[in-house]
């Protein structure tokens, strides 16, 4: 894995392997990521947020550039974005959101993938880039995720990341317009594989 940029220097970071690179997203995303969302919609529906109604337009996606970009530089957030190396497409998106810092030195992890991308293991590869970067540059202690009971890859996907099922929140988060129960996930900067 490589990082280009480093975090302390307030240099925004790019990671990378030999297949696929995060970074935070640009204006210049737009055309991809909504192109990759439509076609996703019916895919992702059941496992996010009801999408506000403007939640594709070009406004909306500016606004949402200058957050993920403040929560960077205040080192609150990294909302990655998920391109192929091969061919700079994009995949989907990966997410280290609510760093905590103090005596918690923790985030959470959350993540989408374009349903013509799903199944190839690109989003295994994000993942492990992003825990390195949890455990690496950001010094976290913690990486949290939460997961549907019945979304089945995605737990096989955190688990198969070293993550350990820790309990069953119920009706923990509103997903798909209803409050959804969700298993409890965590990997420590110390469990096994860790960066």
């Amino acid at each position: 894995m490589t990082f280009f940029g480093v975090v302390a220097s307030g240099t925004l970071p790019v990671l990378a392997d030999d297949a696929v690179s995060l970074r935070l997203p640009a204006v210049s995303d737009y055309v991809a990521w909504v192109r990759e969302r439509s076609e996703s919609r019916a895919f992702l529906r059941p496992w996010e947020p009801t999408w506000s109604a403007d939640d594709l337009t070009r406004a909306a996606f500016k606004r949402r550039v200058r957050r993920v970009q403040r929560e960077a530089a205040e080192q609150t957030g990294f909302a990655f974005l998920i391109f192929r190396r091969e061919d700079d497409a994009l995949l989907g998106g990966v997410t280290l959101s609510n760093i905590r810092r103090g005596v918690a030195q923790s985030c959470s992890l959350g993540y989408w993938m374009s349903v013509r991308h799903a199944g190839h293991g690109y989003m295994r590869r994000a993942v492990n880039l992003v825990l390195e970067f949890a455990f690496g540059d950001l010094r976290l202690h913690r990486v949290e995720a939460a997961c549907i009971p019945g979304n089945d890859r995605s737990l096989g996907l955190l688990e198969k990341a070293g993550f350990v099922r820790e309990g069953y929140a119920r009706r923990y988060l509103l997903i798909d317009g209803r409050w959804q129960d969700h298993v409890l996930l965590s990997r420590m900067v110390d469990d096994d594989g860790a960066a």
